[in-house]
């Protein structure tokens, strides 16, 4: 389902603005190196940022990020990635900036510009592109969180598509670029045997959980703009809901995916507040940059409703949080059990009925769960899982997978003006309202009045990442 470009369409630089920032340090540069690597960036990469430095600087930053995140085992590759860059030092809300920029590029007919900057910033440096004419044949990658609400989204997709047609607007969410959220598309429409039960007749609820086992990492100030729904819930999570609620795309291309995706979350039920609990975790306060009273939540949970043909009275509870007991992303989806009861076991207290586990990281598997019968004379069994463990080593990083779409001309990995829009719409009632947050220890599941979301009688399922379950 992806589209090949010609040679016409492809970028013929990168230029990354906040290239000495701490996106670029840890994600950008060791993803540049490894398309140089491969063999995939052979255009100028130009650096803007306000930092006084310059060229030798810049090359430092880059060997040094490399260098932490990974092994140095192609040094031909690194110093081809160092002679493509360039700087641009100056203020982006200076005219004379983009000058600067403009003469950097030269003959350059069809530049890709990274916004990797504060959000704060996104509209000035379009509005400058703009003017001083460097979007013509230009595309723009602009990282999340793409707005802070349903007004402020709405605001930034009006001053970018004045400047840039949709088609050019590359809106990056890195979590659409893992291999296991593309494999849950593949997975819904190249098995056959998955259509017939997923719908509301057979699945009795979806759970998402994406938590972390570690802190804010010294981005109190940051964390305490957002808080995790809107860090996480709002784009990651939601994400992973259109995938696996979609309808099949009419034909085979990515504009059809998005279009499908758009409707799910067209058709989220807008969230009450009884739908939601927030959460905090025992010391973030004392955290750099958090205020003593912070009433930021790091922890959110919430029961969702999509009101469709194939969704309408399934609960979809997603959760997401910091300083929980592990560090993973899972899915489960739960079947409602036999309508008959035929065996003893059938109904086995504390044990949940069949279901599908997607695992996304920090490995990707996918598990199906089954009763199966002990051996002997009596109909009892216990249920099991048939397991899958799909790691491929040499895949793509998200950034590297995302970038060269993006210089490429292909949106299939990326956000729709749309979508966005339809996302903050679910959340928009639920966010400037008083709110509740309960603290929770780190190290846990969250604060337990999370389990009332659960009104049937239902529970949260706890991902362990690295040994399964017997």
């Amino acid at each position: 389902m992806r589209i090949i470009y010609d040679r016409t369409t492809l970028a013929d630089t990168l230029v990354i603005f906040g290239v000495t920032g701490d996106l670029a340090h840890k994600m950008i540069f060791p993803a540049l190196y490894a398309m140089a690597k491969h063999g995939t960036l052979n255009v100028p990469v130009v650096g803007v940022a306000s930092s006084e430095w310059d060229l030798v600087q810049l090359r430092n930053q880059a060997r040094e990020s490399i260098r932490k995140s990974v092994e140095i085992d192609d040094q031909s590759a690194l110093n081809h990635l160092l002679s493509l860059l360039q700087y641009v030092s100056g203020d982006y809300n200076d005219p004379n900036t983009f000058k600067a920029l403009k003469q950097a590029l030269g003959d350059a007919q069809r530049p890709t510009h990274y916004l990797a900057i504060p959000p704060t910033l996104f509209a000035t440096v379009i509005k400058e592109l703009g003017a001083t004419g460097l979007a013509n044949q230009a595309r723009i990658i602009v990282e999340k969180p793409f707005g802070r609400d349903l007004a402020s989204a709405r605001e930034l997709n009006r001053t970018a598509l004045a400047v840039f047609p949709e088609d050019s607007i590359f809106r990056i969410d890195h979590y659409l670029g893992k291999e296991a959220i593309m494999n849950i598309l593949y997975f819904r429409f190249a098995n056959s045997f998955l259509e017939p039960f997923w719908n509301r007749n057979y699945v009795a609820s979806v759970q998402i959980t994406l938590c972390e086992d570690f802190g804010v990492k010294g981005r109190g100030a940051f964390y305490e703009s957002v808080g995790c729904l809107r860090d996480v819930i709002q784009n990651h999570l939601f994400q992973i809901v259109a995938l696996l609620a979609m309808e099949a795309p009419a034909y085979q291309g990515f504009g059809a995916v998005h279009s499908e995706k758009a409707k799910v979350l067209q058709a989220m039920r807008p969230l009450h507040p009884d739908d939601v609990v927030r959460g905090q975790y025992t010391g973030y306060r004392q955290e750099s940059g958090v205020a003593e009273n912070s009433n930021v939540e790091t922890f959110c949970a919430m029961r969702l409703h999509i009101d469709s043909w194939r969704w309408e009275g399934v609960p979809w509870y997603l959760r997401s949080g910091k300083f929980m007991a592990a560090t993973a992303a899972e899915v489960l989806v739960e079947l409602k059990p036999p309508p008959q009861k035929l065996f003893d076991d059938s109904a086995a207290p504390n044990e949940r009925a069949n279901y599908l586990r997607f695992r996304l990281s920090p490995n990707s598997a996918l598990a199906l769960a089954a009763r199966v019968k002990h051996v002997g004379k009596e109909f009892v069994g216990d249920q099991r899982e048939l397991f899958l463990l799909d790691e491929q080593p040499a895949e793509e990083t998200p950034y590297e997978r995302l970038l060269s779409d993006a210089m490429a001309g292909d949106g299939a990995l990326f956000t729709r003006a749309d979508a966005v829009d339809a996302a903050w719409a679910a959340i928009d009632p639920i966010l400037d309202i008083p709110r509740t947050v309960y603290s929770y220890e780190q190290g846990s599941w969250g604060p337990k009045q999370a389990d009332a979301l659960f009104s049937a009688g239902g529970s949260w399922h706890n991902p362990i990442p690295m040994k399964e379950k017997k």
